[in-house]
């Protein structure tokens, strides 16, 4: 039987990247897929891609950033299907490259608006249907700066921070008694189609880029967009009912060292 039968799974961002591939890894395991992204040409390319593969999808343009985007996609996801079981909060922005000194608030705003905001209008009305139901999985993409200190991206590690420790672990504890999960996922460098194009951009190319990137994690190698869409599906499922709070790190053992 598939992993998840029967499921009803959001997952924001997913027109690409991570959010792509764990949405497509779903499908495959038998959950009914609500894509959603605000890029509306790639979410409803990854929707035609799942029905043209035999699952079953739908598509929602969604910004997490807005409140009342989130409320009325959410609601119409619990009228049309009845029920959410999973909740992936994928969708992100990385925000500029500066230190504490540098950064303006317009730089904090654009990140927390997505990454920590986007996540919590997510999480606020997707929980008020799985209480309904006594049951349900969240799952919050952090990264490995949401567990380890960095000399850059300072305003994408502040929102990491936050997800990983107020926004997974105090839900965890909030929502247990509902039975719904709540756990963190956090991505190592995963080559996704960006990673792969910025990295060709440097000198070696992409090659040179993996080799240099590669040697900061001790398994020696990058992950893939899978990877981490494994690692979603293992949490998302009933495997791992027992499991709430947790921080999955998907890095290679870079947060080992």
């Amino acid at each position: 039987m598939a992993r998840l039968e029967d499921k009803v799974a959001l997952i924001t961002g997913s027109g690409a990247g991570m959010g792509r591939e764990t949405a497509l890894l779903f499908a495959k395991e038998g959950a009914t897929i609500i894509v959603s992204d605000i890029n509306t040409a790639d979410g409803e390319a990854v929707k035609d891609e799942i029905i043209q593969n035999g699952g079953k999808a739908s598509f929602y343009e969604l910004n997490v950033a807005k409140e009342e985007n989130v409320k009325a996609v959410i609601e119409d996801i619990a009228a049309t299907h009845g029920k959410l079981d999973i909740l992936v909060n994928n969708a992100g922005v990385t925000g500029v490259d500066k230190q504490t000194h540098e950064l303006e608030e317009k730089d904090i705003d654009l990140v927390f608006s997505v990454d920590v905001k986007g996540v919590m209008f997510c999480t606020k009305y997707a929980v008020q249907q799985m209480k309904k139901q006594g049951q349900g999985s969240i799952v919050n993409f952090s990264s490995i700066y949401g567990l380890v200190g960095s000399d850059e991206l300072t305003a994408y590690a502040l929102a990491k921070g936050a997800v990983t420790t107020n926004l997974t672990r105090q839900d965890a504890i909030s929502y247990g008694p509902d039975h719904i999960r709540l756990n963190s996922v956090h991505p190592g460098t995963i080559l996704t189609p960006l990673v792969k194009e910025l990295g060709s951009r440097g000198e070696g190319g992409l090659d040179a880029y993996k080799e240099k990137m590669g040697a900061k994690h001790p398994i020696g190698f990058l992950g893939e967009p899978i990877d981490v869409a494994y690692a979603v599906l293992s949490l998302s499922s009933d495997e791992a009912r027992f499991v709430t709070g947790a921080h999955l790190a998907v890095d290679g053992g870079y947060t080992a060292k």
